[in-house]
């Protein structure tokens, strides 16, 4: 499985840039599968549901089926955070795993940068980031190893995206 980050302040785009990723990657007849990291405390479940009382009575793992998909819940129950390879084992075999967020992870990665937003580029502390996507033109400072990118163009950064991690070899396979 190779992977690709896609990193950027919230309120930058990054979601919405990974839906028109998507089915660009997926015609061409990749798997692709998406882990997204959160600094912020989630739950999918609801109170009430039997799910969510197997977990509040200390269940470690909860599983849930149907006809139309599945998903399994871990505790962490105060145990340190899975590493992003951690987390890129438990895919089924893919293509291609885009990672939104995980932005210090040693992987190749995309930033989206909105100049509007007001915040400083995370490219200048974050060197693995091999490019730059921006809804504005981007300051002549940008490092020339950078490529920049129109982020309102996806084909072309799904193709940027292919061209890295096919000739990244075996350094973009699986962390």
């Amino acid at each position: 499985m190779r992977v690709f980050g896609i990193a950027g302040y919230s309120g930058s785009g990054k979601t919405t840039l990974l839906e028109k990723l998507l089915p660009l990657l997926t015609a061409r007849g990749l798997r692709v599968s998406v882990i997204k990291h959160t600094h912020h405390n989630f739950d999918i479940d609801r109170p009430g549901k039997d799910s969510f009382r197997h977990r509040q009575a200390g269940a470690s793992q909860v599983l849930l089926a149907s006809s139309s998909r599945w998903v399994l819940m871990s505790e962490l129950r105060g145990a340190e955070e899975p590493s992003l390879a951690e987390h890129v084992a438990r895919f089924a075999p893919c293509d291609l795993v885009l990672i939104e967020g995980f932005k210090g992870e040693a992987i190749p990665t995309l930033e989206v940068f909105r100049p509007a937003n007001g915040k400083s580029p995370l490219w200048p502390d974050h060197h693995q980031i091999v490019a730059v996507a921006s809804d504005q033109p981007l300051p002549g400072t940008l490092p020339g190893h950078l490529a920049a990118l129109d982020l309102n163009d996806a084909a072309a950064i799904a193709g940027f995206i292919l061209g890295t991690v096919q000739a990244g070899g075996e350094t973009h396979a699986v962390l």
